[in-house]
C-alpha cells in the first residue's frame, strides 16, 4: 500500500483567464506539475488531483463558468481521486483525509497554484493533521501580491506599479521561510523529479 501521495492543487483554466495569469512566475505549472505526476505514478504513489470551486459567483472559479477544469495537457489517470473544494485549504471541504488515511498515506507532496495561498494553507493543514508534508516551490506557481490597502478590484497596472506590492518570487521566499522546519521540507522539482537527458 502506497505512503505517499502527490497533491495537485488548482492547477486548473480559472487562472488562466484572469489578467494576473500574464505575471504569473511559472507559466508552465501544467509542465512542472506533469513531471511531479509523472515521478509518483512511476513510484505507485497516489495523485490527488484538486479543483477549487466557488459555486454561485459567476466569476472564473464557478463551475458554471466552465474554467473549473485542469489546464490542458493535465489527465487524471484511472482511479486517481478529482476533488473539489470551496476552501483554501483542500482538506476542510473535502474528503481528502479520508481518501488519504483508505490508501495509508503518511506524507504529502504540494504543489500547484498558488504558492502562498491554497498550497500553503494545505501544507499547513496537512502538517497539523500529522502528515509529513513535502513541499515543491518550484512547482508551485503564483502573481504578485498587492498591499491589502489596495481595493480588490484595481487594475493589475495599479497593482503592478505600488511599490508595496510584493513580487512571486518574494512570495515565494516568505512561504519557504513559513513552512520550512516548521509545516513542511522544502524540495525542488529536480530533486524529486529529475529530467532524464537523452544520450
Amino acid at each position: 500500500m502506497t505512503q505517499t501521495a502527490l497533491l495537485v492543487i488548482d492547477v486548473q483554466e480559472s487562472f488562466r483567464v484572469r489578467e494576473s495569469w500574464s505575471v504569473v512566475n511559472h507559466p508552465d505549472i501544467a509542465d512542472r506539475a506533469n513531471r511531479l505526476v509523472s515521478a509518483a505514478r512511476d513510484k505507485g504513489d497516489l495523485v490527488v488531483w484538486v479543483l477549487h470551486t466557488e459555486p454561485g459567483t459567476g466569476g472564473a472559479f464557478d463551475p458554471a463558468s466552465g474554467h473549473v477544469r485542469l489546464i490542458e495537457g493535465l489527465e487524471p489517470a484511472e482511479g486517481e481521486p478529482v476533488l473539489a473544494k470551496t476552501a483554501h485549504n483542500a482538506f476542510t471541504t473535502t474528503n481528502l483525509q479520508q481518501q488519504l488515511t483508505q490508501h495509508g498515506i503518511r506524507e504529502i507532496v504540494v504543489c500547484g497554484i498558488r504558492t502562498e495561498q491554497c498550497c500553503e494553507t494545505t501544507a499547513r493543514v496537512a502538517s497539523d493533521l500529522g502528515y509529513d508534508v513535502v513541499f515543491v516551490t518550484d512547482a508551485t506557481a503564483t502573481m504578485p501580491v498587492p498591499h491589502w490597502t489596495m481595493p480588490a478590484d484595481a487594475p493589475l497596472a495599479d497593482v503592478l506599479a505600488d511599490p508595496r506590492t510584493l513580487g512571486a518570487d518574494a512570495i515565494a521566499e516568505r512561504t519557504e521561510y513559513a513552512l520550512a522546519g516548521r509545516f513542511a521540507t522544502i524540495r525542488t522539482l529536480d530533486e524529486i523529479a529529475p529530467l532524464v537527458m537523452a544520450s
